[in-house]
C-alpha cells in the first residue's frame, strides 16, 4: 500500500511521471491491486495519455467490476478521445454503482 499511497500523493502534487513509477512498483508487488491500477489510470489521464489510461482502467475494472471511480474515469478518457457513446455508457455504469463525484 505504501507505493500506491506514494503514487496517489505524487499525482495530487502534479508529479505524474513519478506517480506512474511508484504505481508500477505497487502493481509489480501486487498485480491484483485494483486501486493501484485505478490510480495509475488517473496519472495517465492527467498526462493526456488516454489510450493507455483506458487499458489501465479496464484492468482495474477487471479486478474490481464494482469500482465506480474506475468506471467514471474510464468515461472521462473515452470522452477525451471522442468516443461519446462508450463514455456515456461508462459514466452510466459509474452512477449505477453509486458514483456521485
Amino acid at each position: 500500500m505504501a507505493w500506491n499511497n506514494k503514487g496517489s500523493a505524487l499525482t495530487s502534487l502534479g508529479r505524474h511521471d513519478e506517480a506512474i513509477q511508484a504505481l508500477d512498483r505497487a502493481i509489480q508487488l501486487d498485480p491484483n491491486n485494483a486501486l493501484a491500477w485505478n490510480n495509475k489510470g488517473n496519472a495517465l489521464n492527467s498526462l493526456g495519455r488516454y489510450d493507455e489510461a483506458l487499458q489501465v482502467y479496464d484492468r482495474a475494472i477487471q479486478l474490481d467490476p464494482n469500482n465506480a471511480q474506475a468506471w467514471n474515469k474510464k468515461g472521462i478518457a473515452l470522452y477525451a478521445l471522442g468516443r461519446y457513446t462508450e463514455a456515456n455508457a461508462a459514466n452510466a455504469r459509474a452512477r449505477e454503482l453509486g458514483y456521485t463525484g
